[in-house]
């Protein structure tokens, strides 16, 4: 049965499961009795509003999935669902904007809930291109282009570590929202061979920094040198609309000082 057409017992049921909980680890931590949690599931008792979100909070579902439950126990959505070009979300456009222009001379990117792109700073285009065109055109799934034999895979130096890295990270975000889309994406992404690089498997990265096991450097070939960077990632903080919740900003720094160098060279150059 699709998850939009399940009762809404039903999809708190998954949901719980998901999370690893037994009826009677979610009931305690609600508050409610097993008995009454049990009712709801099977739709013998009809969950209030706030019962529901109630029951979100303790299982730590997304706002999108909340309005979602709401909606299957007939209830109106609790957070708006704007598209970016709304112009009540100007302010929060301009904050990606700033924050973007404002990591430069080092790469960053605007990504939605599906790693699609949203927006980019100008030193993202350079790193760009060896990319096949078709990768390129809207909407740019960033995951893809990462990871596609016709994409940057090929200039990634530790590929094997970094995919593994990408498709933890999806498999955690799909283990947090169950996202269909996301679900599909894996798939496609799992699917795709690993294409040789320009270097011998035993070749070590050439700026090799021990990071502690805390961080994974991408080590990515270009036509400036071998970069080696590292991510962070930037959510909003107190976001109330969907959109907003789901956006987030990846930005990249050199995890050594040759890589700040090429990217401070490019940058002069862009």
């Amino acid at each position: 049965m699709n998850q939009q057409t399940m009762p809404v017992g039903a999809q708190l049921r998954e949901w719980r499961q998901r999370r690893r909980m037994s009826q009677l680890t979610l009931a305690l931590e609600a508050n409610i009795s097993s008995k009454h949690l049990s009712f709801v599931e099977t739709g013998r008792a009809q969950p209030s509003r706030e019962m529901i979100l109630h029951l979100c909070t303790r299982l730590t579902i997304p706002p999108r999935e909340q309005n979602m439950l709401l909606l299957a126990a007939g209830y109106a959505p609790r957070f708006p669902a704007r598209p970016l070009e709304d112009p009540s979300l100007a302010a929060a456009r301009m904050a990606v904007e700033l924050v973007l222009a404002g990591h430069e001379p080092f790469p960053a990117l605007a990504v939605d809930r599906h790693w699609t792109l949203v927006s980019a700073n100008r030193m993202i285009e350079p790193l760009l291109a060896g990319v096949g065109p078709a990768l390129m055109e809207p909407p740019v799934n960033v995951l893809r282009v990462a990871l596609h034999p016709d994409g940057l895979a090929p200039q990634i130096r530790n590929l094997t570590e970094w995919r593994h890295h990408v498709l933890e990270r999806l498999r955690q975000q799909i283990e947090a929202s169950a996202d269909a889309t996301l679900i599909e994406l894996m798939g496609e992404l799992e699917s795709y061979p690993v294409p040789a690089t320009r270097f011998p498997a035993s070749a070590p990265p050439a700026h090799q920094t021990d990071y502690g096991g805390v961080a994974i450097p991408l080590q990515l070939d270009t036509p400036a040198g071998l970069l080696s960077l590292f991510g962070t990632v930037t959510v909003f903080g107190t976001p109330i609309d969907v959109t907003l919740s789901e956006l987030a900003i990846e930005a990249f720094f050199p995890a050594d000082e040759a890589s700040g160098e090429i990217l401070r060279a490019i940058a002069k150059t862009t």
